[in-house]
């Protein structure tokens, strides 16, 4: 069975725009545009992870085991590194601990955070979407 990977690969374009935008909009002159920008990026973080791993899970219980579905996130990490999908574990380990920070972003470190964050993510991201299309059944 393959995985329509549609919805992944719009998030990681999406999640790649609004990086590309923040590059050229947060200044450090006008505080208000770079927080609105910086919230664009992490809501785009965000949603793309969360599809990231269920699109882990899913392609790992079809070629690993059903019973995938229901472990945590950092033994599903420990499987898609044994399974090659992903190629540094600790770094999804980190991604995770953002995502779950992203409910706190209104603390400008935490924001910064999960913002510098979502940088490094995207080439992850996009490593990981180039393996599941090269390995989609």
């Amino acid at each position: 069975m393959s995985l329509d990977l549609t919805s992944l690969k719009s998030s990681v374009k999406s999640l790649e725009s609004s990086i590309e935008i923040s590059k050229d909009w947060i200044t450090g002159k006008n505080k208000n545009i770079d927080e609105v920008i910086r919230a664009g990026v992490i809501c785009n973080f965000e949603f793309t992870y969360e599809l990231a791993w269920k699109f882990m899970t899913r392609w790992l219980s079809v070629n690993y085991s059903p019973s995938v579905s229901g472990i945590a996130r950092k033994e599903l990490f420990r499987i898609a590194l044994e399974y090659k999908l992903i190629d540094n574990f600790d770094s999804w380990v980190e991604y995770n601990e953002a995502r779950n920070k992203t409910s706190h972003t209104y603390d400008t470190a935490n924001a910064e955070y999960v913002f510098n964050t979502a940088k490094k993510f995207l080439t992850d991201i996009k490593k990981f979407l180039k393996v599941l299309e090269e390995n989609n059944k």
